[in-house]
């Protein structure tokens, strides 16, 4: 199984666009894929989950998105030049065992032209900090803007080609 993780808790974000798009390619490709949104924590997550007890919502979350799966997607936007921070309070508030040995695939989005280079390699060292492995072929999306249609679709055949290239890569990896 495969785990999209959404990085942003941000309401009505662009992000799931891609996160949607990409499950989309791991589907075509016959794989069992489940999605995993920041805003689905619980809004006192900082408090209960950080430093205190494990809530029944994100132990429930943990135990069909996270634990299960053999490998990881990051879908990350550029927040500050890095990765959201909600992404990192996640991570410092799980317990590190649950990580260790999952495969990840990086995708950086941005409205910008950078398209969250900054962020991956901030995220890269966190990943391997836990002892994950990442896969070395990230793919930056800048201009999200201009990359979405008139519903809101992802169309541009570059973005698509890049990202069918990196899905292929991935799961041999």
């Amino acid at each position: 199984m495969v785990t999209i993780i959404c990085a942003t808790n941000r309401p009505q974000n662009q992000t799931l666009k891609v996160v949607e798009l990409y499950e989309s390619l791991l589907s075509e490709m016959g794989q069992e894929v489940r999605v995993f949104r920041m805003d689905e924590l619980p809004e006192n997550f900082v408090v209960t989950d950080t430093y205190g007890e494990r809530s029944s919502e994100v132990l429930n979350l943990l135990n069909s998105k996270l634990i299960p799966a053999e490998k990881l997607v990051i879908i990350s936007p550029e927040y500050n030049g890095s990765y959201p921070g909600i992404l990192k309070l996640f991570f410092d508030g799980i317990e590190p065992r649950i990580w260790k040995g999952k495969k990840t695939a990086l995708v950086g989005v941005a409205t910008g032209r950078a398209g969250n280079q900054r962020g991956m390699d901030h995220l890269t060292h966190v990943l391997h900090h836990l002892k994950m492995e990442v896969y070395s072929k990230k793919v930056p999306i800048s201009k999200l803007n201009d990359l979405l249609d008139a519903d809101g679709n992802i169309n541009d055949r570059e973005t698509l080609a890049v990202l069918r290239d990196q899905v292929e890569g991935f799961l041999d990896f």
